[in-house]
């Protein structure tokens, strides 16, 4: 679509408060066409007052409303977990989850305000275009998408954010080229992700972001600190002996975490759109409750079960960072791993120390399929040594026939 596209629609602009976000509203109004702006409350633990969004927004002439999503996003979090859906380098995905339950909110948001347009700030080069599209067009195939910084005209009139400034300035608009920072966070209750700018230079150390859900592990204090996780089905349920729902699980977990260094990953990714992409991001919560939700699974599944769970988990992380949670595909691996979480109830313990998260212990893990007699290097009541012997015999069968055969080349 085309902003000349926009005349006799109603059009839902997602907005952040920030500079794109003003311009692209502004610009709305003064060519007529009606627009109401949403933005997402994800629990975003770089923002103090969510409601601030509105007030920055307000001298574009727009009305603003805030679509409360803590939790429905702290449930995301969970299943991410629950996937153990982590992307390129290892990070949590934190922002691909996010516009999952971002665009599903704001579509049932723009349903009750009569929108027919979902306009959204993203940039022609990134993976949220992709995401913020195609939501849309599964989750209401009616409803049609407009992107600001795919439209050759607005990016003829606003090259730069110079030129943003200008314009708002010139009406009236308190508007700035950009903070003092050297690079751009998005954040949610899932994590922060910092990218552009300095951080496009691999030369450049992941240490120059400033934290913001906690410290760099040499901040962290130095003694351990342990903490304990009750895990059922998958799902953690109750921190250190106090039953918790996900949003409050979430917080405090990222509360925990946070200020023992733990959940910092660098990443050089590999975007949707087949371009690279270098980002440094915190999880402090999600690496914590992952971490511990991994001792229950290593303790519940079979080889081939992990195998199996390896390779579905690998899918789903795709899926999200592709905008595709919602697809079929994504349904039966969720559906599949759910199988083994059904197994997951546990309770462990971690010793957290300046980014580390050493175990502790596993208890109360009735599904559990570990032995201590049958793997003890000990005499014991387990496994009998001697019944390998067999095992061993006709292993052998196999290894000597590729041997003689030729098919072993050393």
């Amino acid at each position: 679509m085309k902003l000349k596209d926009l005349t006799g629609e109603k059009v839902a602009m997602c907005v952040s408060g920030g500079l794109d976000s003003k311009t692209v509203t502004r610009k709305f109004m003064d060519l007529g066409i009606d627009v109401v702006c949403f933005t997402a409350d994800l629990a975003q633990p770089d923002e103090e007052d969510i409601s601030d969004v509105i007030k920055k927004m307000e001298p574009c002439g727009a009305e603003t409303f805030v679509v409360d999503l803590k939790e429905p996003m702290a449930d995301a979090c969970f299943e991410v977990i629950k996937y153990q859906a982590m992307y390129d380098g290892g990070y949590w995905n934190s922002t691909g989850i996010a516009r999952a339950v971002t665009v599903k909110g704001i579509v049932a948001a723009m349903r009750e305000h009569g929108c027919t347009v979902l306009a959204h700030g993203a940039t022609g080069r990134g993976n949220d275009q992709m995401r913020f599209e195609r939501y849309t067009n599964v989750l209401a195939p009616d409803l049609k998408v407009y992107a600001p910084w795919r439209d050759a005209g607005l990016l003829e009139e606003f090259p730069g954010r110079i030129e943003m400034v200008a314009y708002l300035r010139n009406l009236g608009i308190e508007a700035f080229p950009g903070g003092e920072k050297s690079y751009s966070t998005d954040g949610n209750l899932a994590g922060l992700s910092h990218e552009a700018e300095d951080l496009e230079s691999l030369e450049t150390p992941c240490t120059i972001v400033k934290p913001t859900m906690g410290v760099w592990p040499e901040g962290a204090p130095d003694t351990p600190e342990t903490v304990e996780v009750r895990f059922e089905k998958g799902l953690a349920v109750a921190i250190n002996g106090d039953v918790i729902p996900p949003l409050a699980a979430m917080q405090l977990a990222n509360e925990i975490a946070g200020r023992n260094g733990i959940g910092f990953k660098n990443a050089c990714e590999n975007r949707i759109i087949g371009t690279k992409s270098r980002g440094v991001y915190e999880s402090p919560g999600m690496e914590l409750l992952g971490a511990c939700l991994t001792s229950v699974y290593q303790a519940t599944m079979d080889r081939r079960a992990l195998g199996l769970f390896n390779q579905l988990s690998k899918l789903i992380a795709d899926q999200i960072y592709d905008g595709r949670y919602f697809d079929p595909v994504t349904t039966a691996a969720k559906a599949a791993i759910d199988v083994f979480a059904e197994f997951a109830n546990g309770t462990v313990k971690m010793d957290l120390y300046k980014g580390n998260i050493l175990f502790h212990s596993l208890t109360d893990c009735p599904a559990s399929l570990y032995n201590e007699a049958d793997s003890s290097m000990e005499a014991s009541e387990g496994l009998n040594p001697v019944s390998s012997q067999g095992f061993a015999e006709i292993q052998s069968v196999e290894a000597r026939s590729l041997a003689l055969a030729g098919q072993i080349k050393a």
